[in-house]
């Protein structure tokens, strides 16, 4: 429908000014200078903190959609009666804080164990706030001397912080720009402790112990910054503990963690559903080249595959199928059919697999083509045992290899029992049993019916193609046409497993062997041991394999007490 004309009379027209609501006694209309400190709350001093600025609400004139500066739109109704009084505004409620989800910035107060077990974890909080008590840098520079891998950490978080305040040219006390180093996903800023936070702990609790200063150091910056989270993040379950129980929000450091559940590593087998071969039976291709079968697949199941994985088709009535994908290209997948290790005739080194397990883990460490493979497992599932078998026929059958090398995390299981002589291999000797063990039974096979002369034979040539070497001296080292055995690899770092590979040279083949469920190292978890890093890392390399061991093999005594103990 049209419009109204405009009115034609100027008495027609609303003036606010000469209104019944404009003439009573009325303040000024007010400005945008003028509304805002009526409206903000007021700050309170713990607001204006130097080491940290608090992360404040934002302005009426932000969250009304209006430019800061401008004149407020006017209203059909008269404004507020009058300006508040400094009482009437005190009762105001304050503004709400915003919660986490909402993208605010949290603060982490950092412990002394996070530094010196992740050297490069201040550029792993994204867009969070750091704050690093000094109590913190007195226990860094505490624990910076030595060959061990704590004090090399200690060292390199130090020089990253000198480096971090060494590119501020302003005052460190207004926080320095974590980005600086060229870090561009963290977009935070790291704060020091430049002034002394007091606040009253309990008496049971020593206030000379550093976790205890830690935890004042969080409860003063949590009364001072209200309408921030503070965090303390530690890898102390017991610091975590008590943090929680003075109220105060802690939590682990995460980071580091490949997965976040172990059930969720990835197993390197894949079983095809039970109407696989109905699916494919229209677009399925086969030929057969160099002793196996291929199989060229299509459909929805391409899409869970990954190169080198293993895929068996059990189904009661039909033959079974395992082969392992060799080519993956658009929708379209190519497994190729195994050897069977099962079978005597096969076997390696006198050793023939007893499941279906082990018929893939010989097929990844027998494939010339095949530079890293990784074993998990639990115990007796036959993992050094098929490694040295493989070794072994490798290295004096077909002289693929020079020699075995072989080595191990030195991590005990109870105390210490100090110092040992003899060269680095007498050293090694305690810590290399499972060497011994499988040697022992390896050297008695069928191969060896020559009586116990040629039993002795076999077990001096076989000592001489193996050689044990300590981890503390693999840094710079190259092997070349070396066939290189890590035995309790759950025991490793993330850091510590990445030195052991890349020493690996032109014609090596690297095994890792371990059982996430015997880590025995500190502040190591199953979802931040090294062998589950490499595994997760290395998953769908075309060079690269990994099989997952279910079935023990070792006794009926030591299966039953894996699963009841």
């Amino acid at each position: 429908m049209p419009l109204p004309p405009p009115p034609s009379r100027k008495a027609d027209r609303v003036d606010l000014k000469k209104s019944p609501r404009a003439t009573s006694a009325q303040p000024p209309e007010p400005t945008a200078d003028t509304v805002a400190p009526a409206v903000a709350p007021s700050p309170s001093p713990a607001a204006a903190s130097a080491a940290v600025p608090a992360a404040s609400p934002p302005s009426r004139s932000r969250r009304t959609g209006q430019r800061k500066g401008a004149a407020p739109a006017p209203v059909t109704e008269a404004p507020a009666a009058a300006a508040p009084t400094p009482a009437t505004a005190a009762a105001k409620p304050t503004p709400r804080r915003r919660s986490t989800h909402t993208g605010q910035k949290r603060l982490f107060v950092l412990d002394t164990n996070v530094l010196m077990h992740d050297p490069s974890c201040l550029f792993r909080f994204e867009e969070h706030d750091i704050f690093l008590p000094m109590i913190v840098l007195e226990e860094l520079d505490n624990n910076k001397k030595g060959m061990s891998e704590v004090a090399r950490n200690a060292r390199q978080a130090s020089r990253t912080l000198d480096a971090l305040a060494a590119s501020a040219n302003g005052d460190i006390r207004q926080g320095l720009t974590l980005a600086a180093l060229g870090n561009g996903e963290a977009t935070g800023t790291l704060f020091f402790q430049t002034e002394l936070l007091p606040h009253a702990l309990p008496v049971d609790l020593p206030q000379g112990k550093a976790d205890n200063q830690i935890l004042s150091v969080v409860q003063a910056l949590k009364g001072r910054h209200p309408d921030r989270d503070v965090v303390l993040v530690s890898k102390d379950i017991n610091m975590r503990i008590k943090a929680r129980a003075l109220g105060l929000a802690a939590e682990d450091y995460e980071n580091d963690k490949t997965l976040d559940d172990a059930d969720m590593l990835y197993t390197g087998a894949l079983a095809l559903p039970s109407d696989f071969w109905t699916r494919q039976n229209k677009t399925v291709e086969s030929w057969q080249q160099g002793g196996h079968t291929f199989y060229r697949i299509g459909g929805a199941i391409v899409e869970q595959l990954l190169l080198n994985q293993f895929v068996y088709y059990e189904v009661p009535g039909e033959p079974p199928l395992y082969a392992r994908v060799v080519e993956l290209r658009g929708k379209t997948a190519v497994l190729r059919t195994l050897k069977d290790y099962t079978h005597l005739k096969n076997a390696v080194w006198g050793v023939a697999a007893r499941n279906r397990e082990q018929n893939f883990a010989l097929n990844l460490l027998m494939d010339p083509d095949i530079d890293f493979v990784t074993l998990a497992g639990t115990a007796g599932t036959g993992k050094t045992l098929m490694a040295l078998a493989a070794g072994l026929t490798q290295v004096l059958d077909e002289r693929r290899y020079g020699e075995i090398i072989m080595t191990r995390a030195t991590v005990s299981v109870g105390e210490d029992i100090g110092f040992l002589p003899g060269t680095e291999e007498e050293k090694m000797g305690p810590w290399m049993g499972a060497l011994d063990d499988n040697l022992e039974f390896l050297a008695q096979g069928a191969r060896n019916s020559a009586g116990e002369w040629g039993r002795a034979a076999t077990n001096d040539l076989i000592r001489s193609r193996v050689k044990i070497k300590s981890m503390n001296f693999m840094r710079g080292r190259t092997f070349l046409n070396k066939y290189v055995i890590i035995d309790e690899a759950q025991n490793l770092t993330p850091k510590q497993m990445k030195t052991l590979i890349t020493r690996a040279g032109p014609g090596t083949k690297l095994v890792c062997m371990g059982n996430l469920a015997q880590i025995d190292t500190p502040y190591l978890t199953e979802g931040s041991s090294g062998l589950t890093y490499v595994v997760d890392r290395f998953k769908g390399w075309p060079h690269g394999g990994h099989v997952t061991l279910a079935r023990g093999e070792r006794s009926r005594l030591a299966d039953f007490a894996s699963e009841v103990l």
